[in-house]
């Protein structure tokens, strides 16, 4: 008789686990936006970086646009990732409580909080990052 009590735990926790485990997934999909634009940004740098001398001084205000968007693109990351590993932390906890017979709600609320929280800075990252690179269209429509 433990053994069906013990499998309707388990069943309840995966329950409580599939929300988390969503959000992971969609943390994941900014996360490849996130790591795209970077290397965007990084290749459109070296392109101007490399290019003749007297080009490159003309490209310095442009150059130093793409330096900050790098930076910005990187706390973002940074933060995205932080989450996932926040939610990551929440699943385990989770499993972990319940094989432990502990209650990990306090715990569970306080990482979750935590993940939303890197979730939400690093979205106003990226927010920061896509304002610099409408700056810059702006600026050459001038």
């Amino acid at each position: 008789m433990q053994a069906a009590s013990d499998i309707v735990t388990v069943a309840h926790v995966i329950q409580q686990a599939v929300a988390p485990v969503f959000l992971l997934t969609g943390v994941g999909a900014i996360l490849a936006v996130l790591s795209t634009r970077l290397g965007r940004v990084i290749d459109h740098f070296r392109t101007l970086d490399k290019s003749a001398d007297g080009e490159r001084i003309k490209h310095q205000a442009e150059m130093a646009t793409l330096l900050q968007r790098s930076r910005w693109i990187h706390w973002a990351i940074t933060l995205c990732t932080m989450c996932a590993l926040l939610v990551c932390i929440v699943i385990a906890a989770l499993f972990i409580g319940s094989e432990l017979g502990m209650d990990p709600s306090g715990t569970v609320a306080m990482l979750f909080i935590a993940a939303m929280l890197a979730l939400t800075a690093g979205l106003l990252c990226f927010l920061r990052e896509i304002a610099l690179a409408t700056g810059t269209i702006k600026n050459h429509e001038r």
